[in-house]
């Protein structure tokens, strides 16, 4: 049953209509004559029974007058007027035979094979060797009673003949037919199949996308002509590949601005429809043809949909691959499923890498569980969160201003968080910078108006401590009170210029002038008193000239507070490595100021540029000399920067002899080129 099942179905059409028509036939074959045969066989009785009763009626007078000659002339006339006549006989009314046809003798067993008994005429069946033989037995009468019986035997041969004739007739019939109707079903099955065969091929071409299809047969008359249409703009019009009835928007006023089933139905009374229409095959083959032509615009129109959305996508990618914020699209399970390079380069994957990854494969444990915390929250809230994170890592200290919302699907339901994250870290720095200026100018300001209040009443005291000593004996207590007035009224005054230089009320003359010029006039004013202190100095200096446009003394006064500051924080001697660089690309010049002292604590380092801060002891400093320094680089336009202790990139091998690493203090200088 498989087997039938994966046959071709032109076979088993061919294969059904053979089986059918055979059967048909031969039933009908085998009824037919069945019933030709019986009705043969029912008019050789009645001949055979007719023939006995005229031998009977013919045999009553000479049976009477015992007249035998007579008698036997009867039987062999009987006997000889037909070939299928095998015998023929008569008895008295004893079953004693008179007559007979016999040219041999008697066969004795006939005598009971055929009697009638009481009967007036039998038929019987007697079979003698290959042949079969009717038997009838007639009864003749004489004024009503029995004087003999009349018996004759016809053979079967010749009915026979015409029945196995019959059935070869009919066979010959059948066999006509079965093959007439083999060879209609084959042509019909070729006509059916041939169309599904093509529909079957384009099902196949669809599957590889071609659905430039025709399966239904081109119109011979179309629609514009049967009706003398000249609507040229009808989208049906010069359409010889697709039913009218089949397209939309077509300008028929039956069927215009209708529903494909309500436009099916308007077109069953159209002369067109009438016309054009085929059976059911054809209607399977256009339906394909239509259902391939709106796939085709189906696919044309979901392609261009997807080139639009791909476009999209491959905009948003660039504009979130370009953007330095670190931006990510978690799911509800909180798993990265969007993020872009800046994201991926923070956390040191690709792309691909960090898909499919949770925070806790991405950051420390603590941190992310931080982040857990704030993204299922969002998720559960629906409110969007906003904070500024606080890291510190093997590359330093950074701020990122944090921003986390809730996605929805197109149901409105939460599926997701969008987290994006800014790195402030330089705008903190400038507004730390901002502030320390703001917090400079005040004080400034405030140090200015103190000084110029306390400058000449300070004067007089120092002028008065002076005079007063020419009328004293050096020797005397008196004069050494003075010399103690005059001493400390010279350390106010300095703590007044100090302020005014800090107050920045002193005037600048700025010129050009070269850079490692002012440094080396300034190391050469306190090379020897360091010297004797056990501080050695070394320089690494750019052999460019390195041009700035500034006031000489000011950057003087900030080379020696650099370098007073170095030498106090090294109380047992040490090394002083100066190095400069002149950067062409940004067109910038750079100091750097390095000492081997004890360093900074990290605490401090925040609060080193602030007035009067100092970590000095009480006498040995004011507090204002690197406030001071930053006023006068800020003012020239530059920056200064410090690092405890001094980092790997610095010293140089110049300058490792003096400065080691792991300890000490560097200052970085920049200024722009004059």
């Amino acid at each position: 049953m498989n087997r039938f099942f994966r046959l071709h179905f032109r076979t088993k059409i061919e294969l059904g209509t053979t089986a059918l028509v055979l059967i048909t036939a031969t039933l009908l074959g085998l009824a037919a004559g069945r019933i030709a045969a019986d009705a043969l066989k029912l008019e050789h009785r009645k001949r055979g029974q007719a023939l006995a009763e005229i031998l009977a009626t013919r045999s009553v007078d000479p049976m009477l007058a015992r007249d035998l000659l007579r008698l036997k002339n009867i039987v062999d006339d009987v006997k000889n007027l037909e070939d299928d006549i095998r015998y023929a006989f008569i008895q008295d009314s004893n079953r004693r035979v008179m007559v007979h046809s016999f040219p041999g003798g008697f066969p004795v067993d006939l005598l009971q094979a055929g009697d009638p008994g009481e009967k007036l005429a039998s038929v019987q069946l007697l079979a003698a060797g290959d042949e079969l033989i009717d038997d009838f037995a007639v009864v003749a009468t004489a004024a009503g009673d029995r004087i003999g019986t009349v018996r004759l035997g016809i053979s079967r041969s010749t009915i026979q003949g015409v029945v196995g004739r019959l059935y070869l007739i009919l066979t010959a019939i059948a066999l006509t037919v079965l093959v007439s109707a083999i060879l209609a079903g084959t042509w019909f099955a070729h006509r059916i199949t041939a169309q599904l065969a093509l529909l079957r091929r384009h099902a196949e071409e669809i599957i590889k996308g071609n659905l430039d299809l025709q399966a239904g047969p081109i119109l011979a008359r179309n629609c514009w002509e049967i009706v003398n249409c000249n609507k040229r703009e009808c989208p049906a019009y010069g359409n010889v590949r697709r039913r009218c009835w089949y397209l939309t928007g077509t300008m028929c006023v039956n069927c215009r601005n209708l529903d494909f089933p309500e436009k099916i139905d308007s077109c069953q009374s159209c002369p067109v429809h009438r016309h054009n229409r085929g059976d059911e095959i054809q209607d399977l083959g256009e339906a394909f043809d239509v259902m391939a032509m709106s796939l085709s615009e189906r696919i044309n129109e979901i392609r261009a949909a997807e080139q639009a959305l791909r476009s999209q996508q491959q905009l948003m990618r660039t504009i979130l691959d370009v953007t330095p914020d670190l931006i990510s699209l978690l799911d509800r399970e909180l798993i990265h499923r969007s993020p872009n390079k800046a994201f991926a380069r923070a956390v040191g994957l690709s792309l691909d890498e960090v898909v499919g990854r949770s925070d806790f494969d991405l950051f420390a444990p603590k941190v992310a569980g931080e982040r857990e915390q704030r993204n299922r929250t969002v998720l559960a809230t629906g409110q969007r969160a906003e904070l500024e994170d606080h890291q510190r890592d093997e590359q330093g200290e950074r701020w990122l201003h944090t921003v986390i919302v809730p996605v929805y699907d197109p149901d409105d339901r939460i599926d997701g968080v969008l987290w994006t994250a800014r790195d402030i870290t330089e705008l903190r720095k400038t507004q730390l910078q901002l502030i320390q200026a703001q917090k400079m100018e005040s004080l400034g300001k405030l140090a200015g108006g103190v000084a110029h209040e306390i400058n000449t009443p300070l004067g007089v005291i120092l002028g008065y401590a002076q005079l007063l000593q020419d009328d004293f004996d050096p020797e005397s207590e008196a004069a050494s009170d003075l010399r103690t007035i005059e001493k400390q009224a010279k350390v106010c005054r300095k703590i007044v210029a100090d302020l005014l230089g800090f107050s920045r009320q002193t005037a600048s003359s700025k010129i050009a002038l070269c850079l490692n010029n002012t440094l080396l006039e300034a190391i050469a004013l306190i090379r020897h008193s360091f010297a004797l202190d056990g501080v050695t100095i070394a320089v690494d200096l750019d052999e460019r000239p390195l041009q700035v446009f500034a006031d000489g003394e000011k950057l003087k006064q900030v080379w020696i507070n650099l370098f007073n500051n170095a030498r106090d924080a090294m109380p047992s001697g040490g090394g002083i490595g100066i190095r400069t660089r002149l950067d062409i690309d940004r067109e910038r010049v750079q100091v750097w100021v390095a000492d081997s002292g004890e360093g900074i604590s990290p605490e401090n380092l925040k609060k080193i540029f602030d007035p009067f801060f100092t970590t000095k002891q009480v006498g040995k400093g004011t507090g204002l000399g690197l406030a001071v320094s930053f006023g006068i680089i800020e003012e020239h336009g530059g920056t200064i920067r410090v690092e405890s202790p001094v980092p790997a990139h610095f010293p140089g091998h110049e300058l490792a002899a003096v400065v080691s690493q792991g300890k000490g203090t560097l200052f970085s200088i920049e200024l722009p080129c004059g």
